[in-house]
């Protein structure tokens, strides 16, 4: 089904795969006139000429990238626009789509949703930005729609910005590097490593593109393979899939910790973009004659069978038929696993969802930019019409993921087919994904073609006794599970025809609805503010030294941002960085956000100049102690936290995971790894260093305090690693790494954050 190359690999013709390895050379020769080397050939990628196109600094080893468009949703693009404003921001300099698919509900917080929407609205008319009100479209479905291009880059605030199906290579980032690109600077990486996902044969009926996603991730999540790598899918089984279907394999690889993806691009793409009335904006993209790739996915289609992510990863993955002939062993396993990834603090249990010998299951949902495209729809469609899913506890949710979509499914009879059933269908709304819309039960189990299946992320609160959780599927076998009135089943185990209607695309619903400015900034208009947008807080400059107390220890081998700050209701404070950061590690460790607070009762004593130890007595046995080797004092010394967590920053692009811990008086990471590029980069955009330790038993323990001197020099001077001290009874030297960190990080970790930076500038 899936096999990953131990090495590099040569394609030859966009059809041939020749591994790098002993045999290579004469395989090569062989096949080929003139032989490129190895630096050569690896010019030779889509990603490669992609990037090297949108770089401004003439290194191709050291990017500095330009995008062509941005796009947020309605939990980022506020402190986005803070920040930028912060800064200096006069004009959105590129298409900047502002859309409204988090907070639409506007039912949680009072006014403060639509506060939200109505600043975005004011914004891209000040500004000269894109809004696309609530209900219209989830943001990534309008980018498909409205925004991407072949060749073309777009950064998104929102982890599942991708394009790379229609040829765009789209990245999902943090909101400072959106900030960055609306001030006109650059998103600055080394050339990434580029992975070829070599797609054959076809797939079989009843399999979706969730189903080869799935199968990807379970495949290369673990062990890294992807990381921080573009995924280009290449190979004779690309012809074969529609834009829709590899749109739904795409917008998952997000879950592979990869940093991007591009395709082959063909006539169905070409098809696609006629559709939207936007054929200028395809192109054929193809890798060059011989293209070499750091090493190869082999993906066979046609081996690929229904698939399940239990809870709780995208990576735990099991082929349903599996499952379902192991029952009670895996979901034994998987209750095993929970008591890792909830710490023991509920009771969580799915052996008791077994019913004569079957699992069953209490919901399903059909949402969001996995699940929500018009042939899952459809599909979904075709498996339940003339069923019923019953009157029993199961519920079935569709979300189709943009008004056009809505439409057409209305039109062609397919919205009343599944209503018919006993489905529900709904508007346009991210809410099932992030744990803001269908929370079930307590104990519930939930099926989703949707992005993720974290802890909560289904909309269930640990630090309230309350855990339900979700299994990712195919939007086929949800409906397969739904015709058998609950109870799992694969689309390939039952008989039906799939009609697979034609898309007709209607743009009026936009025309009417969305506010494009075209690129006019009004500088007149007034932004309307709420009582719930707040402007980010004051922060200091790195001090010289350091001193910072670890106040949370997270010991899972990965550490989502969902659990450094939850997502669901806490929608609602994403304007208001002071109250959203009340809720930072609330559903790992209740206890962080007060022992933060506490250590920065010494560090805003210090900035206004007065005695740290009478504002935190703590701290005065811990200054006396460093005093007796270091020429400490309040004018050269800052206080703060710090947290330890083995791998952290799996998931969400969303920048508060890391501004929260700076609202609170972070100054650092500690970490074995960082999960994502993304998270790393918000750590170090909000002035806080991203320290890396070797694995093995800790220096430190929870509680303890850390002596950092001459770190402001050493982020100076470049250096890759420092001393620090355990401070106790004594002082215990041990190395925190820095890791590389480019001239401007350097830059925006010395100035305290990146606004800072800017005002400097």
């Amino acid at each position: 089904m899936v096999k990953l190359s131990p090495n590099g690999a040569y394609l030859i013709g966009g059809t041939e795969i020749v591994e790098d390895n002993g045999e290579a050379a004469a395989i090569l020769a062989s096949k080929l006139a003139s032989v490129p080397d190895k630096a050569e050939a690896a010019r030779n990628t889509i990603a490669y000429n992609i990037l090297t196109a949108h770089n401004t600094s003439g290194n191709d080893a050291k990017l500095e990238i330009k995008f062509d468009k941005l796009t947020s949703h309605d939990i980022t693009f506020v402190g986005i626009i803070q920040t930028a404003r912060a800064s200096g921001l006069e004009k959105f300099p590129i298409p900047y789509v502002l859309t409204n698919c988090h907070n639409s509900l506007c039912a949680v917080g009072g006014t403060i949703n639509e506060d939200d929407h109505m600043f975005g609205l004011t914004c891209a008319k000040k500004y000269g930005g894109v809004y696309v009100p609530p209900h219209q479209a989830v943001i990534h479905q309008f980018a498909r729609e409205m925004l991407a291009e072949c060749g073309k880059m777009i950064l998104g605030s929102d982890s599942h910005t991708r394009y790379g199906a229609l040829g765009t290579m789209a990245i999902g980032e943090g909101g400072p590097e959106l900030v960055k690109q609306l001030l006109n600077k650059t998103y600055d990486i080394n050339m990434p490593g580029v992975v070829a996902i070599y797609l054959t044969g076809e797939p079989a009926k009843g399999v979706g593109p969730q189903d080869v996603a799935l199968a990807i991730i379970g495949a290369v999540f673990a062990n890294g393979y992807v990381k921080n790598k573009v995924m280009e899918f290449v190979g004779p089984g690309v012809a074969g899939l529609s834009a829709d279907f590899r749109i739904g394999v795409d917008v998952m690889t997000t879950e592979t910790t990869c940093l991007s993806s591009i395709w082959k691009t063909d006539d169905k793409i070409k098809e696609f973009y006629d559709i939207h009335g936007r054929s200028e904006a395809y192109k054929e993209l193809n890798p060059g004659d011989v293209a070499y790739y750091d090493g190869v996915v082999y993906v066979d289609l046609s081996a690929v069978k229904p698939m399940i992510a239990m809870p709780f990863h995208p990576s735990n993955t099991y082929t349903i038929e599996e499952l379902n002939a192991n029952l009670e062993d895996i979901l034994h396993d998987c209750e095993k696993k929970a008591l890792v990834s909830l710490d023991g603090q509920v009771d969580f249990e799915l052996t008791s969802k077994i019913r004569n010998g079957k699992l069953y299951v209490d919901q399903g949902i059909i949402a969001g930019c996995a699940g929500g495209g018009f042939e899952n729809i459809c599909a979904a469609a075709d498996i339940l019409r003339g069923h019923s899913i019953g009157s029993d506890e199961f519920t079935l949710s569709v979300y189709p993921a943009s008004t056009p979509i809505y439409m057409e499914l209305a039109k062609n009879g397919r919205l009343a087919d599944l209503m018919e059933t006993g489905a529900i269908v709904k508007t346009a709304f991210c809410g099932p994904c992030f744990g803001a819309g269908d929370t079930p039960a307590n104990n519930a189990f939930s099926i989703r073609h949707s992005t993720r299946n974290f802890p909560n992320r289904e909309g269930s609160k640990l630090q309230k006794g309350q855990i339900s959780s979700v299994a990712l599927m195919d939007a086929r076998s949800i409906a397969a599970t739904a015709a058998n009135k609950g109870y799992l089943t694969a689309a390939t185990d039952i008989d039906v025809e799939y009609t697979g209607p034609k898309y007709h695309f209607d743009s009026k619903i936009y025309a009417n609805r969305v506010f494009d400015s075209h690129g006019v900034a009004d500088p007149s208009q007034e932004i309307q503010f709420g009582p719930n947008i707040k402007d980010w807080p004051e922060m200091a400059a790195l001090p010289e030294n350091l001193i910072i107390k670890c106040v949370s220890e997270i010991h899972d081998p990965v550490t989502t941002t969902d659990e450094l700050i939850p997502s669901g209701e806490t929608s609602s404070f994403r304007s208001n960085p002071l109250g959203l950061a009340e809720f930072a590690l609330s559903r790992k460790d209740p206890l962080y956000v007060e022992r933060a607070k506490e250590v920065q009762k010494a560090e805003k004593a210090r900035e206004a100049g007065k005695c740290m130890g009478e504002a935190f007595p703590e701290i005065r046995d811990i200054m006396h102690k460093i005093k007796e080797t270091y020429d400490v004092s309040k004018e050269n010394t800052g206080v703060g936290s710090t947290i330890f967590a083995v791998k952290p920053g799996d998931g969400s692009a969303r920048e508060q995971a890391a501004s929260c811990q700076k609202v609170l008086g972070g100054w650092a990471n500690i970490a074995n790894e960082y999960a994502t590029k993304r998270y790393r980069s918000n750590l170090i955009n909000w002035g806080m260093i991203p320290f890396t330790i070797d694995e093995g038993e800790l220096p430190f323990a929870n509680l303890d305090y850390i002596f950092i001197p001459n770190i402001a020099t050493a982020i100076k001077d470049k250096a890759s690693s420092v001393k620090a001290y355990v401070v106790n009874k004594d002082m215990k030297e041990f190395e925190l790494k820095i890791g590389e960190l480019t001239d401007d990080e350097r830059r925006i970790i010395l100035a305290g954050c990146l606004i800072n930076f800017y005002k400097e500038q």
